[in-house]
């Protein structure tokens, strides 16, 4: 925003909250759409990047979304990827440190493969079905 880029930022807010972006709202190349990217993306004129954030980052919220977390991630990256092929736009994704596992070091620099149980809290595919016990 700092370099006058237009943005414009999808996010049906299932984890997060609008006032989170309220120090861009009156930016005057800022828009916001709440908007589930695991529907078909379609954005008029061109476009230089894809940037694909959406995915819920913690393991509360892949408790509370399971099917939605494995959506995103899944059929979600396929509509960015889509839209980014449509427009001729280069593609960024990105993850959280929860794609490490529960990290055995700090920072997780890119050369760490990660301490990850596959059943466990950090593994959402677990959840898809199955709840937490409580």
């Amino acid at each position: 925003m700092k370099e006058d880029w237009e943005v414009l930022c999808l996010d049906n807010l299932i984890t997060g909250d609008e006032a989170n972006l309220s120090h861009l709202k009156d930016h005057p190349g800022f828009t916001f759409e709440n908007f589930n990217v695991i529907n078909p993306i379609t954005v008029e004129g061109e476009l230089d990047w894809v940037m694909h954030l959406a995915s819920p980052a913690s393991p509360p919220d892949y408790f509370k979304h399971p099917i939605h977390t494995l959506k995103v991630n899944s059929i979600g990256t396929m509509n960015a990827l889509g839209l980014a092929k449509a427009k001729k736009a280069s593609f960024f994704l990105t993850s959280t440190s929860e794609a490490y596992g529960d990290p055995l070091v700090h920072p997780q620099p890119e050369s760490y493969w990660g301490n990850v149980n596959p059943i466990g809290p950090r593994g959402s595919m677990t959840r898809a079905s199955a709840s937490p016990k409580r």
